[in-house]
């Protein structure tokens, strides 16, 4: 019963998902008929198993329809980011070899140049209307029979890597000869950890091209639960919505917890949120004031998971473990956590390191052999490149990623402790700490702020921040300088694009 196809018969007429600000509801029966289509569709165009298929839209209500019916028909789906630069997109369209790319109508002008850059497409659509070159989706999707196709067998996304760090990096693995309904690893962990079942009411406030939001959106409906889904995250909106469709599940990033916990006392305080029994959070690490408030505000409902795109492992904790061991991500339930220094030996209890996973699940950059032996250590354990340790009772605490750690004087600083600690100051929207070029120490730190309030920003705040660290960080570990931004460069899930900030300057000092 894993699979909307059985709870259309089951529960015709029961929202599978609505979209928050336009009200659109798709029912099962709905989402079975659509899913089917185009599935239809998609083997009239030629589309095999094995095939891939690429999306670059907005939150919308044809989305999960067109994941659907990928999946009940063996295709790989990329689901790419709605802001990618067209030369990104291009790279992603003829690295993951998608033979069929459909786009929402808001993305004409990126939808236009990747015409001419995407050769290798073979068919092309858009949804929410017609483009030049992109037929209306809709229109041909309804063209098809809504039975079952004759040769279902089970897809999976196909997703790349934010790109925060470089170039995107996509991550497959292979089909399994399965049925449509088998359940999936997401779906055990889902139901032990999170007790996510047929009667949840999911609030999904982040973009759906995310690997979270994708597959934790798609595990709802196969348990046959509803998903509420936010076309734009806005804080209050949120606290609206938990309270509207009693919430019972939800996920999130820090930096939502960030904008919800500043919003004024009085309009926190004007919604229930007595329905909700679990509040996931991950993607970044939330720094311990923060989540401290959260679980103030909401009791011990938050939950708290380290992984990535790649599924080489999966990391938890609950309220109770998290208030035990402040700071940490959990422990492991899904492969075993090893810490490696730069050698590749594994470290100790409270020694910081590469975290690595043994005996997880495997996986391999599409195209790219290089970058799959590089997240390998000499004992075949994998890593998404992060840096951390393990307490002595085998939980994981993550300091940065290795890639961001700054080196000044031979010194080791990395800037996630620093960023924790300004983002909780009142004069504070966001921030990034980066290492910039220095004649004598090589590298100095330097805070790149975006203020709560733009007059604010200036020599004055400079010095108050510099301060504040200095009175809660050792002083090799704090900013030298502070810099303002109208707005730092995130991605919608709330990963920083650090590099693109750090180049600028490395670029100025050369």
């Amino acid at each position: 019963m894993y699979h909307p196809c059985h709870h259309a018969l089951a529960t015709p007429d029961k929202p599978a998902y609505l979209m928050a600000a336009s009200g659109e509801t798709v029912t099962y029966r709905q989402l079975e008929d659509r899913s089917n289509q185009g599935a239809h569709l998609f083997r009239s165009l030629g589309l095999k198993r094995g095939d891939s298929i690429a999306l670059m839209m907005d939150n919308n209500a044809r989305f999960f329809e067109i994941c659907f019916a990928a999946q009940r028909s063996g295709l790989f789906f990329t689901a790419m980011s709605s802001r990618l630069s067209t030369q990104e997109a291009e790279y992603i369209l003829a690295d993951c070899g998608a033979q069929l790319f459909i786009v929402s109508a808001g993305l004409a002008g990126q939808a236009a140049e990747l015409l001419a850059r995407s050769p290798r497409v073979r068919a092309r659509y858009c949804v929410g209307g017609a483009l030049p070159g992109y037929p209306a989706w809709e229109a041909a999707r309804d063209a098809q029979p809504v039975a079952r196709i004759a040769d279902e067998s089970a897809g999976r996304d196909m997703l790349y890597s934010s790109g925060t760090t470089g170039r995107p990096k996509g991550v497959k693995t292979e089909l399994l000869d399965e049925a449509i309904d088998a359940p999936s690893t997401l779906m055990m962990v889902s139901t032990r950890l999170y007790g996510l079942n047929g009667a949840s009411v999911y609030l999904s406030p982040a973009p759906l091209y995310h690997a979270a939001p994708l597959r934790f959106n798609m595990t709802v409906m196969r348990f046959g639960g509803t998903s509420v889904i936010m076309e734009h995250f806005d804080a209050e909106e949120a606290l609206a919505l938990i309270e509207r469709h009693a919430i019972t599940h939800s996920q999130w990033v820090p930096t939502h917890f960030v904008r919800m916990l500043k919003l004024p006392p009085a309009t926190r305080a004007r919604y229930r949120h007595d329905s909700l029994k679990v509040a996931i959070h991950a993607a970044a690490p939330c720094p311990v004031q923060v989540k401290e408030g959260m679980i103030d505000w909401w009791g011990p409902v938050l939950f708290e998971y380290y992984a990535g795109t790649e599924g080489n492992g999966f990391v938890a904790c609950n309220s109770a473990d998290w208030l035990a061991h402040r700071g940490t991500v959990g422990r492991a339930l899904v492969g075993e956590v090893r810490i490696l220094d730069e050698a590749g030996n594994v470290l100790p209890a409270g020694e910081t390191g590469t975290i690595y996973f043994a005996n997880g699940p495997a996986f391999e950059y599409h195209n790219d052999p290089a970058k799959t032996a590089s997240a390998r250590s000499a004992q075949g354990w994998t890593t998404l490149g992060d840096v951390g340790h393990l307490d002595a009772d085998g939980f994981l605490y993550l300091t940065d990623r290795k890639h961001y750690m700054i080196i000044s004087g031979g010194v080791n600083i990395y800037p996630q402790e620093v960023e924790n600690l300004l983002v909780t100051h009142p004069k504070v929207a966001d921030v990034a700490v980066i290492g910039v070029p220095n004649e004598e120490f090589g590298e100095e730190v330097k805070a790149v702020v975006q203020p709560a309030e733009s007059v604010n920003a200036g020599p004055a705040l400079a010095a108050e921040l510099i301060a504040y660290c200095r009175a809660n960080l050792s002083h090799i570990k704090c900013p030298k300088s502070v810099d303002f931004e109208a707005e730092l460069p995130r991605s919608p899930t709330g990963k920083l694009y650090k590099r693109l900030l750090r180049d600028r300057y490395w670029k100025e000092g050369t």
